[in-house]
């Protein structure tokens, strides 16, 4: 996918617009930029940016492999590289792969803005028949499970800083209680539709987000943070396509199943979801402007948040002895907390404490109303306004899911679900691949040397 993204970027398909010629995108570029963060990132940056590095500066097979000890500032180096890698270029080529499929055929073609249109120039009308609703059930089961995944997962640290802040106790029923919550925010969210409450919120995350991250570069040792920010940027451009097809041949070692093959999974289980919404949200862009923007915004912001987050959260522990390493490995979700702990500034533990507690619900809402919206108009045969009662049946049916998976088996369930739904989609985004380029040629081909110059011209 990440290929065939860099090739769109430079081929003659550049110019073709998301829609009709003369179509003008629906949001300014800062609403859209912001709602792409909103379906694809989110909650997610703000507390695996501390605890994902923390996990892999102890160990990891790329510690072994470059001879570097744990613990110590190399390992840091390496730690933020690797979470670069997970988060960045290669998920979210992925989502470029399905929006602009999903774009192209719903606003150029006008043809519904649901999965199986994606695989119109392979099906052609049999996208109408039992097939099409194989592939968009496809796209409706990973939705569900990949936003039950990430609503299980980050439920966890919301309880963590209400814990923090004398609230509530972190408990199992008071996660499940703030996953109700939560659902029935991002329901009314998405009730509200695209133009109101997903993107109000969107940007209003964004800000909020980018305020936490200066003060995470001002709190703790700027010139540290911004030295391993430098470098780890660095060697993940250097090093990214040969870690994507490295493996690890160490038989019983599952370092990479638990957390690269996770990744991947959770990033082709969104497909659909992020996919359809970013299809959605992109009418009237150019396919150069759709491929550069969706992809490289995204992964070069993923790259700063993570040097930073990662940067200050290893430079508190190694230099100020924080103890960020420790709670991480007792609960992932307070390392964010222990490491604003660890900057040095008691007065300022409860407020940033607090707002990361309600960034943390924002960005999960905004994720929430977005894949229910998603999930409407999959349902609804490409309905950008399905009806509100469809809205509020899938907002609490994901919300039971992400609660019955946590009461089956927390994280290890979750991460299964995510598996499972990521391998039959998987499928069908080779097909989607193969069907964009040959729609694109069969629209777009390539003149012949008589039709591209005058019959006088050829004949001097």
């Amino acid at each position: 996918a990440l290929f065939f993204v860099f090739w769109l970027l430079i081929s003659r398909f550049g110019d073709v617009k998301l829609g009709k010629d003369d179509d003008t995108p629906d949001f300014s570029t800062f609403s859209w930029i912001a709602m792409l963060f909103s379906a694809g990132l989110g909650s997610g940056l703000i507390y695996w940016g501390v605890a994902e590095p923390m996990y892999h500066i102890q160990d990891n097979p790329y510690l072994t492999r470059a001879g570097i000890e744990p613990k110590g500032t190399d390992a840091a180096t390496l730690a933020i590289q690797i979470t670069d890698f997970h988060w960045g270029l290669h998920g979210w080529a992925l989502y470029v792969l399905v929006g602009l499929c999903l774009a192209y055929f719903a606003y150029r073609k006008d043809l519904p803005l649901t999965l199986r249109t994606a695989l119109y120039p392979i099906l052609k009308e049999k996208i109408y028949g039992p097939w099409g609703h194989v592939v968009d059930l496809l796209g409706l089961f990973g939705t569900i499970f990949g936003l039950a995944t990430s609503l299980g997962l980050g439920v966890t640290p919301i309880a963590a800083g209400m814990e923090n802040l004398g609230w509530i106790s972190n408990t199992l029923t008071n996660q499940l209680i703030l996953v109700a919550i939560i659902t029935a925010l991002g329901t009314a969210s998405a009730a509200s539709g695209v133009g109101n409450g997903v993107r109000i919120l969107s940007e209003m995350n964004v800000w909020a987000s980018f305020g936490l991250l200066v003060l995470f570069l001002i709190l703790g040792p700027t010139a540290f943070i911004l030295g391993m920010t430098l470098t780890s940027a660095g060697e993940y451009l250097w090093n990214f396509i040969p870690m994507g097809f490295w493996i690890d041949r160490v038989p019983g070692r599952q370092w990479q199943s638990w957390w690269t093959i996770f990744y991947w999974a959770w990033w082709v289980a969104w497909c659909p979801f992020v996919g359809l919404f970013i299809a959605r949200i992109s009418k009237g862009r150019t396919i150069r402007q759709f491929c550069f923007c969706v992809l490289l915004i995204p992964s070069s912001v993923v790259v700063l948040w993570m040097g930073v987050f990662g940067s200050a959260a290893t430079g508190v522990d190694i230099f100020y002895k924080a103890g960020v390493m420790e709670a991480v490995n007792a609960d992932y979700a307070r390392g964010i907390f222990q490491t604003v702990a660890g900057f040095g500034y008691g007065w300022l533990v409860v407020p940033m404490t607090a707002l990361i507690t309600i960034l943390l619900v924002s960005w999960f809402v905004t994720s929430s109303d977005s894949g229910i919206l998603v999930m409407c108009t999959m349902l609804s045969m490409g309905d950008e306004n399905p009806p509100v009662k469809f809205r509020i049946f899938w907002g609490i049916t994901s919300g039971a899911v992400a609660a019955v998976l946590m009461l089956a088996g927390g994280l290890s369930a979750l991460q299964t679900a995510s598996i499972v739904a990521g391998l039959p989609i998987a499928l069908v985004l080779l097909l989607m691949g193969y069907g964009i380029i040959k729609a694109l040629h069969e629209d777009f081909p390539v003149l012949d040397t008589k039709d591209k110059y005058p019959l006088e011209y050829l004949n001097r």
